[in-house]
């Protein structure tokens, strides 16, 4: 397991270096959950893009309130969206993003999209077929009832507690419950599971063997329910051994782990390791 590194001083964009960094969130969740990590990056000199899927330009309380625009979503819709955002920068962003948030910073990479990329407790693109039981206790909620493949479906503040916050106390996996969650896309969720039993390319599919695509970092907590170390493990054995493709393991971190006390020295050097592995390029089109 890799030891929690020391925090290092705020430095800045290094000179012809990515100076955006661009945080995708995951399901669950809004853009809300990446605050704390804005304003650290922010006060090291970068630009920070915290972009919402479409639908998401309301605040939390709203989304809990009509969750309609979520049941609505779609994977590509969303990576469609994400890589406009990416395409108006000047140059190609550090791309960060945890849990389902992770698996979109591999589409993106894979779509020519990114300088650099990072996941935390990444949720798994097509091919990885690795379903640890504390994975599925976590997600059941979605898939006890067949008709919430239409649905936004939420969370309990319990079942939040297990899948986001094991590791945190009662009153804090309270508070950041009603801060930060929102219902996630029962049809997404639905499709990506189906897409590992189903022929043909499917909506979360990259090219593991694509040689253009940017070193990847795969952070893991240890302690994670809904995304455990063996899920990133076995999303990064999928890539060709001649990428640049890194797994580190953090002990004593659950799911949320942008959030648990610790996460700057986490945050400074998923930082260093993307400025230390950035491939200078310009910004690609996208593949078609």
């Amino acid at each position: 397991m890799t030891e929690i590194p020391t925090p290092r001083p705020a430095g800045g964009p290094a000179p012809g270096g990515p100076d955006t960094i661009v945080l995708v969130h995951g399901f669950w969740v809004t853009p809300r959950s990446w605050e704390h990590w804005k304003t650290h990056y922010e006060a090291k000199g970068y630009r920070v893009l915290a972009p919402g899927y479409p639908g998401f330009e309301v605040e939390v309380e709203a989304l809990n309130a009509d969750p309609t625009v979520i049941a609505e979503l779609t994977l590509e819709t969303i990576t469609t969206h994400l890589e406009a955002v990416v395409r108006e920068l000047e140059k190609p962003p550090i791309l960060i993003g945890h849990s389902a948030g992770g698996a979109l910073v591999q589409l993106l990479l894979d779509r020519g999209h990114g300088a650099v990329g990072v996941v935390l407790n990444s949720a798994p693109t097509e091919g990885v077929r690795v379903l640890p039981l504390s994975q599925l206790r976590s997600t059941f909620v979605a898939f006890r009832n067949p008709a919430n493949r239409h649905r936004a479906v939420g969370l309990s503040p319990e079942q939040w507690h297990y899948a986001f916050t094991n590791t945190f106390s009662d009153e804090e996996s309270r508070a950041l419950y009603e801060r930060y969650h929102v219902p996630a896309s029962g049809r997404i969720l639905w499709d990506s599971v189906l897409a590992n039993f189903m022929p043909g390319p499917q909506d979360a599919a990259v090219d593991y063997e694509n040689p253009d695509r940017p070193p990847l970092l795969f952070i893991s907590g240890s302690e994670d329910h809904i995304m455990p170390p063996s899920v990133q493990r076995s999303n990064a054995r999928h890539y060709d051994a001649a990428l640049v493709t890194e797994v580190e393991e953090y002990p004593g971190y659950a799911h949320l782990l942008p959030a648990q006390e610790g996460w700057q020295a986490i945050a400074d050097h998923a930082l260093e390791w993307a400025v230390a592995h950035t491939l200078p390029q310009p910004q690609a089109a996208g593949r078609q």
